[in-house]
């Protein structure tokens, strides 16, 4: 059964198949960094196709200050 300790050296093959382990690791790795990114720009997309207000209570005052923050996506009436 494969062991799933990642700091554990791989051992016992030679020096073709530990690359090739490798790069079989870095292309999943990079796999999932394109997926994140893709996830990432779709939310931000979707986002920034709605206005954004936050409110803000001053902590030595008290007084409320609002923030609107708009998109460069033109606003359905």
């Amino acid at each position: 059964m494969a062991s799933n300790d990642r700091n554990k050296p791989i051992t016992g093959g030679n020096s073709e198949s530990v690359i090739r382990h490798i790069n079989k690791r870095l292309e999943m790795f990079d796999g999932r960094l394109d997926n994140m990114d893709s996830v990432l720009t779709s939310l931000v997309e979707r986002v920034m196709h709605q206005p954004l207000t936050m409110e803000i209570s001053c902590p030595k005052c008290g007084q409320s200050i609002e923030i609107n923050i708009t998109s460069n996506a033109r606003l359905r009436d």
